[in-house]
Protein backbone atom coordinates (compact mmCIF):
# COMPACT_ATOMS: atom_id res chain seq x y z
CA UNK A 1 0.00 0.00 0.00
CA UNK A 2 1.25 3.36 -0.81
CA UNK A 3 1.92 5.92 1.73
CA UNK A 4 -0.30 8.99 1.86
CA UNK A 5 1.41 11.99 1.32
CA UNK A 6 0.30 15.78 1.54
CA UNK A 7 0.33 17.73 -1.06
CA UNK A 8 -0.44 21.72 -1.81
CA UNK A 9 -3.02 21.52 -4.69
CA UNK A 10 -4.26 25.15 -4.99
CA UNK A 11 -2.78 28.54 -3.91
CA UNK A 12 -4.57 32.01 -3.24
CA UNK A 13 -3.38 35.57 -2.25
CA UNK A 14 -4.82 38.99 -1.19
CA UNK A 15 -2.43 42.28 -0.56
CA UNK A 16 -4.11 45.78 0.35
CA UNK A 17 -4.09 48.01 -2.29
CA UNK A 18 -2.14 50.75 -0.24
CA UNK A 19 1.43 50.94 -0.71
CA UNK A 20 3.78 52.78 1.48
CA UNK A 21 6.90 53.30 -0.10
CA UNK A 22 10.36 53.76 1.60
CA UNK A 23 9.98 57.64 -0.15
CA UNK A 24 6.60 58.08 1.94
CA UNK A 25 8.98 56.71 5.30
CA UNK A 26 11.06 58.99 4.39
CA UNK A 27 8.87 61.88 4.98
CA UNK A 28 7.47 59.91 8.82
CA UNK A 29 10.80 59.07 10.25
CA UNK A 30 14.46 59.95 10.13
CA UNK A 31 15.66 57.23 7.06
CA UNK A 32 16.35 56.85 4.00
CA UNK A 33 15.41 54.70 0.60
CA UNK A 34 19.53 53.61 0.25
CA UNK A 35 19.20 52.70 4.12
CA UNK A 36 16.42 50.86 4.12
CA UNK A 37 17.50 49.10 0.72
CA UNK A 38 20.68 48.57 1.76
CA UNK A 39 20.12 46.77 5.57
CA UNK A 40 16.62 44.82 4.05
CA UNK A 41 16.16 44.72 0.72
CA UNK A 42 13.04 46.61 0.90
CA UNK A 43 11.55 48.98 -1.43
CA UNK A 44 7.20 49.19 -0.56
CA UNK A 45 5.26 47.22 1.90
CA UNK A 46 1.34 47.06 1.75
CA UNK A 47 -0.98 49.00 4.28
CA UNK A 48 -4.57 47.67 4.99
CA UNK A 49 -6.54 50.66 5.34
CA UNK A 50 -10.13 49.41 4.96
CA UNK A 51 -12.22 50.48 7.93
CA UNK A 52 -12.97 48.27 11.20
CA UNK A 53 -10.90 45.46 8.73
CA UNK A 54 -8.12 43.17 10.84
CA UNK A 55 -6.47 39.83 9.69
CA UNK A 56 -10.01 38.45 8.72
CA UNK A 57 -10.68 41.29 6.14
CA UNK A 58 -7.23 39.70 4.32
CA UNK A 59 -7.74 35.84 4.97
CA UNK A 60 -10.89 35.78 3.60
CA UNK A 61 -10.00 37.30 0.63
CA UNK A 62 -7.09 35.11 0.12
CA UNK A 63 -9.22 32.08 0.80
CA UNK A 64 -11.81 32.93 -1.35
CA UNK A 65 -9.25 33.46 -4.46
CA UNK A 66 -8.05 30.01 -3.63
CA UNK A 67 -10.95 28.50 -4.18
CA UNK A 68 -12.07 29.81 -7.53
CA UNK A 69 -9.20 28.66 -8.60
CA UNK A 70 -9.26 25.38 -7.22
CA UNK A 71 -12.62 25.30 -8.59
CA UNK A 72 -14.19 23.95 -5.42
CA UNK A 73 -16.96 24.61 -2.70
CA UNK A 74 -16.08 25.91 0.55
CA UNK A 75 -18.35 23.42 2.05
CA UNK A 76 -15.42 20.48 0.62
CA UNK A 77 -13.25 21.89 3.32
CA UNK A 78 -12.31 19.75 6.84
CA UNK A 79 -10.26 22.47 8.62
CA UNK A 80 -9.23 25.80 8.12
CA UNK A 81 -5.97 26.71 9.97
CA UNK A 82 -5.16 30.79 10.27
CA UNK A 83 -1.47 31.37 10.75
CA UNK A 84 -1.47 34.64 12.29
CA UNK A 85 0.38 37.23 14.96
CA UNK A 86 -2.51 39.40 14.58
CA UNK A 87 -5.91 38.27 15.19
CA UNK A 88 -8.51 40.21 14.96
CA UNK A 89 -8.96 40.09 18.79
CA UNK A 90 -8.43 37.97 21.42
CA UNK A 91 -9.85 35.07 22.35
CA UNK A 92 -12.52 34.66 19.39
CA UNK A 93 -10.97 32.82 17.10
CA UNK A 94 -10.42 34.36 13.29
CA UNK A 95 -9.99 31.07 11.95
CA UNK A 96 -13.63 30.40 13.22
CA UNK A 97 -15.03 33.32 11.96
CA UNK A 98 -13.03 33.06 8.72
CA UNK A 99 -14.34 29.70 7.79
CA UNK A 100 -17.96 30.43 8.49
CA UNK A 101 -17.45 33.97 6.01
CA UNK A 102 -15.90 31.92 3.16
CA UNK A 103 -18.85 29.19 3.63
CA UNK A 104 -16.66 26.27 4.81
CA UNK A 105 -19.58 24.87 6.90
CA UNK A 106 -18.40 21.41 7.35
CA UNK A 107 -14.62 22.30 8.70
CA UNK A 108 -13.34 22.83 12.26
CA UNK A 109 -10.76 25.96 12.58
CA UNK A 110 -8.39 27.13 14.87
CA UNK A 111 -5.46 29.90 15.02
CA UNK A 112 -1.72 29.29 15.09
CA UNK A 113 0.51 31.24 16.49
CA UNK A 114 4.14 30.89 16.25
CA UNK A 115 5.05 34.59 14.95
CA UNK A 116 6.73 34.60 11.83
CA UNK A 117 7.36 30.86 12.13
CA UNK A 118 3.41 30.38 11.97
CA UNK A 119 2.89 29.44 8.18
CA UNK A 120 5.79 26.81 8.47
CA UNK A 121 4.62 25.20 11.39
CA UNK A 122 0.98 25.43 9.94
CA UNK A 123 1.85 23.27 7.21
CA UNK A 124 3.40 20.61 9.37
CA UNK A 125 0.01 20.50 11.47
CA UNK A 126 -1.92 20.10 7.89
CA UNK A 127 0.16 17.48 6.48
CA UNK A 128 -0.08 15.60 9.71
CA UNK A 129 -3.85 15.68 9.42
CA UNK A 130 -3.56 14.70 6.01
CA UNK A 131 -1.60 11.67 6.47
CA UNK A 132 -3.52 10.42 9.55
CA UNK A 133 -6.41 9.47 6.76
CA UNK A 134 -9.13 11.47 8.80
CA UNK A 135 -9.10 14.89 6.59
CA UNK A 136 -9.01 15.32 2.96
CA UNK A 137 -9.39 19.14 2.61
CA UNK A 138 -7.07 21.50 4.99
CA UNK A 139 -6.91 25.07 4.52
CA UNK A 140 -3.69 26.59 5.78
CA UNK A 141 -3.80 30.60 5.93
CA UNK A 142 -1.48 32.96 6.97
CA UNK A 143 -2.33 36.40 7.34
CA UNK A 144 -1.15 39.58 9.27
CA UNK A 145 -2.39 42.90 9.73
CA UNK A 146 0.94 44.56 11.16
CA UNK A 147 0.57 47.76 10.94
CA UNK A 148 -1.63 47.21 13.42
CA UNK A 149 0.63 46.48 16.03
CA UNK A 150 3.55 48.95 14.64
CA UNK A 151 4.76 52.45 16.03
CA UNK A 152 5.09 54.57 12.48
CA UNK A 153 7.51 56.72 14.65
CA UNK A 154 9.49 53.64 15.20
CA UNK A 155 12.14 53.90 12.70
CA UNK A 156 13.68 50.40 13.87
CA UNK A 157 10.35 48.54 12.66
CA UNK A 158 8.26 50.32 10.64
CA UNK A 159 10.22 49.68 8.08
CA UNK A 160 10.24 46.33 7.88
CA UNK A 161 6.74 45.14 8.56
CA UNK A 162 3.61 45.11 5.84
CA UNK A 163 -0.10 43.44 5.51
CA UNK A 164 -1.22 40.53 3.80
CA UNK A 165 -2.51 37.13 2.98
CA UNK A 166 -2.07 33.95 1.50
CA UNK A 167 -3.58 30.58 1.45
CA UNK A 168 -3.38 26.98 0.34
CA UNK A 169 -5.10 24.12 0.37
CA UNK A 170 -3.40 20.29 1.25
CA UNK A 171 -4.44 17.10 0.39
CA UNK A 172 -4.07 13.58 0.04
CA UNK A 173 -1.45 12.49 -2.65
CA UNK A 174 -0.57 9.00 -3.25
CA UNK A 175 2.19 9.81 -6.00
CA UNK A 176 4.61 10.69 -3.37
CA UNK A 177 4.82 14.51 -3.93
CA UNK A 178 3.90 17.07 -1.49
CA UNK A 179 5.58 17.25 1.93
CA UNK A 180 8.35 15.28 2.82
CA UNK A 181 10.30 16.15 5.99
CA UNK A 182 10.70 18.42 8.58
CA UNK A 183 12.65 20.09 11.19
CA UNK A 184 10.94 22.82 13.40
CA UNK A 185 12.93 23.79 16.40
CA UNK A 186 12.06 26.65 19.11
CA UNK A 187 13.51 28.49 22.28
CA UNK A 188 12.26 30.32 24.69
CA UNK A 189 15.43 32.70 24.89
CA UNK A 190 13.86 34.61 22.34
CA UNK A 191 11.13 36.12 24.09
CA UNK A 192 13.44 39.07 25.70
CA UNK A 193 14.25 39.95 21.90
CA UNK A 194 11.19 40.28 19.74
CA UNK A 195 7.57 40.92 21.49
CA UNK A 196 4.57 43.00 22.91
CA UNK A 197 4.83 43.74 26.47
CA UNK A 198 1.60 44.31 27.08
CA UNK A 199 -1.69 43.46 26.07
CA UNK A 200 -1.26 39.83 27.48
CA UNK A 201 -1.71 38.35 30.83
CA UNK A 202 1.52 39.64 32.63
CA UNK A 203 0.41 42.90 31.77
CA UNK A 204 -2.70 43.82 30.48
CA UNK A 205 -3.76 46.69 28.82
CA UNK A 206 -3.79 50.20 31.12
CA UNK A 207 -3.79 53.59 30.38
CA UNK A 208 -0.15 53.75 31.70
CA UNK A 209 0.68 50.74 29.00
CA UNK A 210 -0.92 52.41 26.32
CA UNK A 211 0.89 55.86 27.24
CA UNK A 212 3.92 54.33 27.70
CA UNK A 213 3.62 52.82 23.66
CA UNK A 214 3.92 48.85 25.35
CA UNK A 215 1.10 47.65 22.70
CA UNK A 216 3.23 47.85 19.76
CA UNK A 217 6.30 45.33 18.78
CA UNK A 218 9.11 45.77 20.05
CA UNK A 219 12.24 44.40 18.37
CA UNK A 220 16.24 43.75 19.56
CA UNK A 221 17.60 44.05 15.59
CA UNK A 222 21.20 43.08 16.05
CA UNK A 223 20.48 39.60 18.55
CA UNK A 224 17.23 38.43 16.15
CA UNK A 225 19.05 39.23 13.03
CA UNK A 226 22.32 36.92 14.81
CA UNK A 227 20.14 34.13 15.51
CA UNK A 228 17.77 34.52 12.63
CA UNK A 229 21.21 34.25 10.30
CA UNK A 230 22.73 31.32 12.44
CA UNK A 231 19.47 28.84 12.75
CA UNK A 232 17.59 29.61 9.39
CA UNK A 233 20.70 28.68 7.38
CA UNK A 234 21.66 25.92 9.69
CA UNK A 235 18.38 24.23 9.66
CA UNK A 236 18.00 24.49 5.42
CA UNK A 237 21.17 22.93 5.15
CA UNK A 238 20.49 19.81 7.86
CA UNK A 239 17.11 19.22 5.74
CA UNK A 240 19.37 19.17 2.49
CA UNK A 241 21.68 16.96 3.85
CA UNK A 242 19.03 14.33 5.89
CA UNK A 243 17.28 13.74 2.64
CA UNK A 244 20.60 13.07 0.42
CA UNK A 245 19.80 16.29 -1.83
CA UNK A 246 22.51 18.51 -3.43
CA UNK A 247 22.54 22.20 -4.35
CA UNK A 248 21.65 20.66 -8.16
CA UNK A 249 18.79 18.47 -6.63
CA UNK A 250 16.88 21.47 -4.86
CA UNK A 251 14.96 23.78 -7.55
CA UNK A 252 13.49 26.73 -5.29
CA UNK A 253 14.50 28.30 -1.73
CA UNK A 254 11.10 29.82 -0.17
CA UNK A 255 12.63 31.70 2.52
CA UNK A 256 10.54 33.84 5.09
CA UNK A 257 10.71 37.52 3.69
CA UNK A 258 12.36 39.21 6.98
CA UNK A 259 15.57 40.59 5.29
CA UNK A 260 17.66 40.27 2.05
CA UNK A 261 20.96 39.81 3.98
CA UNK A 262 19.49 36.31 5.97
CA UNK A 263 18.01 35.06 3.04
CA UNK A 264 21.27 35.55 0.93
CA UNK A 265 22.94 33.84 3.85
CA UNK A 266 20.65 31.08 4.28
CA UNK A 267 20.89 30.55 0.03
CA UNK A 268 24.69 30.45 0.83
CA UNK A 269 25.01 27.79 3.22
CA UNK A 270 22.97 25.82 0.87
CA UNK A 271 25.14 26.83 -2.03
CA UNK A 272 22.15 27.50 -4.27
CA UNK A 273 22.68 30.19 -7.21
CA UNK A 274 20.60 33.66 -6.58
CA UNK A 275 18.12 32.40 -9.58
CA UNK A 276 16.79 29.71 -7.23
CA UNK A 277 15.38 31.90 -4.49
CA UNK A 278 11.97 33.08 -3.99
CA UNK A 279 11.69 37.21 -3.20
CA UNK A 280 8.96 39.37 -2.91
CA UNK A 281 10.56 41.26 0.56
CA UNK A 282 11.14 44.67 -1.59
CA UNK A 283 7.53 44.85 -2.81
CA UNK A 284 5.48 43.34 0.92
CA UNK A 285 8.41 43.41 3.43
CA UNK A 286 7.84 41.30 5.94
CA UNK A 287 4.22 40.40 6.29
CA UNK A 288 5.14 37.72 9.14
CA UNK A 289 2.86 34.90 8.96
CA UNK A 290 2.16 35.62 5.18
CA UNK A 291 5.49 35.40 3.34
CA UNK A 292 5.45 31.66 2.57
CA UNK A 293 2.07 32.03 0.95
CA UNK A 294 2.75 34.80 -0.76
CA UNK A 295 5.79 33.23 -2.26
CA UNK A 296 4.02 30.87 -3.94
CA UNK A 297 1.44 32.59 -4.73
CA UNK A 298 3.80 35.19 -6.76
CA UNK A 299 5.64 32.75 -8.18
CA UNK A 300 3.06 29.86 -9.03
CA UNK A 301 3.30 29.72 -12.86
CA UNK A 302 7.42 29.08 -12.32
CA UNK A 303 6.79 26.07 -10.10
CA UNK A 304 6.39 23.07 -11.79
CA UNK A 305 5.21 19.25 -11.01
CA UNK A 306 8.04 17.03 -9.19
CA UNK A 307 9.82 20.34 -8.03
CA UNK A 308 11.93 20.29 -4.75
CA UNK A 309 11.33 23.21 -2.32
CA UNK A 310 13.34 23.81 0.27
CA UNK A 311 10.88 26.39 2.83
CA UNK A 312 12.55 28.15 5.51
CA UNK A 313 11.38 30.82 8.39
CA UNK A 314 12.36 32.44 11.71
CA UNK A 315 10.34 34.18 13.81
CA UNK A 316 9.93 35.31 17.50
CA UNK A 317 9.77 32.92 20.83
CA UNK A 318 12.16 32.48 18.88
CA UNK A 319 10.82 29.50 16.32
CA UNK A 320 11.97 27.99 13.46
CA UNK A 321 12.38 25.90 10.89
CA UNK A 322 12.46 23.97 7.43
CA UNK A 323 10.47 22.06 5.36
CA UNK A 324 11.06 19.61 2.26
CA UNK A 325 8.28 19.74 -0.09
CA UNK A 326 7.71 18.19 -3.78
CA UNK A 327 5.27 20.23 -5.44
CA UNK A 328 2.25 18.99 -6.76
CA UNK A 329 1.09 20.55 -9.79
CA UNK A 330 1.98 22.22 -13.09
CA UNK A 331 0.16 25.92 -12.80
Amino acid sequence: MKKTTAAITAVGGYVPDFVLSNKVLETMVDTNDEWITTRTGIKERRILKEENAGTSYMAIRAAEDLLKKRGIDASEIDFVLVATATPDMPVASTAAYVASEIGAVNAFAYDLQAACSSFLYGMSTAASYIESGRYKKVLVIGADKMSSIIDYTDRTTCIIFGDGAGAVLFEPNEEGLGLQDEYLRSDGIGRQFLKIDAGGSILPASEETVKNKQHYVFQDGKSVFKFAVSNMADVSALIMERNNLTKDDVQWLAPHQANKRIIDATANRMGLEAEKVLINIDRYGNTTSATLPLLLYDFEKQLKKGDNIIFAAFGGGFTWGAIYLKWAYNS
